[in-house]
């Protein structure tokens, strides 16, 4: 029986390991450096104390969390010659990432009923997203996200393990562990594809659901200044949501493969780096409001410290 995997992620670049340790190193520090000072700038201003930048700042919590599930281990691989994980290591592994994928997805379909609100019921907006329901929103995320979690991570590792224990993937991966695993295993991965399904294209549902009475809304604003104001709250979440829906629907929506090519490899760095790397840049370059409560924080920072 198996106790243990080898993750052979990049393994065919090795003349490119230690470039690729410096990318991802890279990168990993600009995606906890641009969240923490996206949940830090929301923490300290009290002008963004309202739901739409409380639920940015979990989605921002919610995606450090999911990278530091994968990015550190795989640090630590492309600087290692054995390049192992444990048995129970990877089944942690598996749920934690699937568990805080699968919150973010729910997040953005909480982000998109938040402008929805705004926009179409702006009066009642008070009402409908006060902090009590907002905070029953974030932890029905949560409990759902890490409830189809612990679903599918039992679903691959309630199978037997007898042949092969090398990865090919940089992490435990879905598809690249049950095809490891002995026996018959469509059933398994038909239900897998199912809880994919629901997790990414429910959620999306609802947001386009959401976004067309945003657009119809809109476009009954009589002045153009009025309608580009009202689009301009939405641009943001709307280019964050088509780059997690696209990168995630193309590698866990699509037929089953054996995940071993490089270009596989390549596309899952598109949805475990590049996404959680996009949401910070986009709330902090498109965004007016976090713009200016960033120079707020650094105003105020410079005359504390010349005032001490």
């Amino acid at each position: 029986m198996v106790t243990e995997f080898f993750l052979l992620g990049f393994s065919s670049l090795q003349e490119m390991q230690l470039l690729l340790f410096v990318i991802f190193l890279f990168l990993y520090l600009v995606i906890l450096i641009g969240n923490i000072t996206i949940v830090s700038i929301i923490i300290l201003d009290d002008s963004l104390h309202t739901p739409m930048y409380f639920f940015l700042s979990v989605l921002s919590v919610s995606e450090t969390c999911y990278t530091f599930v994968i990015l550190p281990k795989m640090l630590i691989n492309l600087l290692s010659v054995l390049r192992t994980i444990s048995f129970t290591s990877c089944a942690v592994q598996m749920a934690f990432f699937a568990g805080f994928a699968s919150t973010n997805c729910l997040l953005l379909v909480v982000m998109g009923y938040d402008r929805y609100a705004a926009i179409c019921h702006p009066l009642r907006y008070p009402i409908l997203m006060n902090w009590q329901t907002c905070r029953i929103l974030v932890a029905t995320c949560g409990v759902i996200g890490f409830l189809i979690s612990a679903i599918i991570t039992s679903s691959v590792f309630s199978l037997p393990f007898c042949n092969s224990n090398k990865i090919n993937h940089y992490f435990c991966d879905i598809s690249p562990v049950i095809h490891l695993a002995c026996g018959i295993t469509y059933v398994n991965e038909l239900f897998i594809f199912l809880c994919s399904a629901f997790v990414l294209m429910v959620p999306f549902i609802f947001i386009c659901i959401s976004y067309g009475f945003i657009v119809t809304t809109i476009l009954k604003i009589p002045s153009t200044e009025g309608k580009q104001k009202a689009f301009s709250t939405c641009v943001s979440h709307l280019t964050v949501v088509v780059v997690h829906y696209g990168c995630a629907s193309f590698v866990y929506l699509r037929p089953s493969s054996r995940m071993t090519s490089i270009k596989d490899e390549l596309i899952a760095v598109t949805y475990t780096i590049i996404t959680p790397l996009l949401n910070p840049m986009v709330y902090s370059l498109r965004n007016k409001a976090v713009q200016v409560a960033i120079q707020k924080v650094i105003s105020w920072g410079e005359f504390s410290h010349k005032t001490i």
